[in-house]
């Protein structure tokens, strides 16, 4: 399930985490462990667990929340209103109109990538209404035979089937294919402003600028940093489960040893080589 997005200037709760009393307080060898909750700052928290807004940088990124951001001036992105209309939407998240750092502002700009099952294709279900996850307000990105976009089909087809392909001379960019083999392009507005935003089609023949768009996506969905956060989870131990592995109370530099061998993946050597000196020490 998607938890509800959150954009810039929300305001966002502290996270807190559970400590050792004895490992923060030192208390006495002879007092029992206690647990106790504190705050902990948000600038310490892993950078994988907030809300913020990376590159895709491979088709295997693609998943989750994201934005296509178009390549168009001024910076826009593809969006769809409550009657499936699909359409090009102003960014205003964004620094210095550097797409790479762009961030949707309204739901309305949000989609969310899945593989087809059985398939190499995605499908981007489009958004509504509040909730990412209710069904009943979720249609997904469609193109026609005449390259025309919309979002207000409630299952997948073809026509709601597309590939993702990594632009070869420039990286962190996709071609968006239909399974017709045309691309998701832009095309200049006929209108005579200087910010008219252009018009989003499924027709590109062949690859061009036009048709090369940024994928934006959560950072907590990306496999890398997924998978750095499960290793960070992994290193984190208390004193308690050491003592508990090691079958008796330790001292400080046992437990600093200990954490330091957790984290360089040498953690049982280390771990077999107390039980063997409590052992020896045992028996002397």
């Amino acid at each position: 399930m998607v938890k509800p997005l959150s954009f810039k200037g929300d305001k966002k709760a502290k996270k807190r985490k559970r400590v050792d009393t004895e490992e923060k307080f030192g208390e006495s060898s002879g007092s029992k462990s206690k647990e106790i909750t504190v705050s902990k700052p948000e600038e310490d928290a892993p950078s994988v667990d907030d809300d913020s807004w990376v590159t895709a940088e491979a088709s295997g990124d693609v998943i989750g929340p994201i934005i296509f951001v178009l390549p168009s001036e001024p910076p826009s992105c593809i969006a769809c209103d409550t009657n499936g209309k699909v359409f090009a939407s102003p960014l205003e998240n964004i620094i210095e109109n550097d797409p790479a750092t762009a961030e949707p502002h309204d739901v309305r700009q949000v989609w969310v990538a899945n593989r087809v099952a059985g398939t190499e294709t995605f499908s981007f279900k489009g958004h509504h209404g509040k909730c990412l996850e209710a069904n009943e307000c979720s249609r997904y990105l469609s193109c026609d035979k005449y390259g025309i976009l919309s979002a207000s089909t409630e299952a997948v087809s073809p026509l709601e089937s597309f590939n993702c392909i990594p632009t070869a001379d420039t990286p962190g960019t996709f071609q968006i294919q239909t399974l017709r083999e045309t691309f998701l392009t832009i095309k200049p507005s006929t209108s005579s402003k200087t910010t008219a935003l252009p018009e989003v089609r499924g027709d590109g023949e062949t690859i061009t600028f036009n048709t090369t768009l940024r994928i934006r996506m959560q950072a907590r969905f990306k496999p890398k940093l997924k998978a750095n956060k499960e290793e960070k989870a992994r290193e984190k131990i208390s004193r308690k489960e050491l003592e508990e592995a090691v079958g008796r109370r330790l001292e400080d530099d046992e437990v600093r040893k200990l954490k330091k061998a957790r984290r360089e993946g040498d953690y049982h050597e280390a771990l077999l080589l107390i039980k063997v000196k409590n052992k020896h020490d045992k028996y002397s």
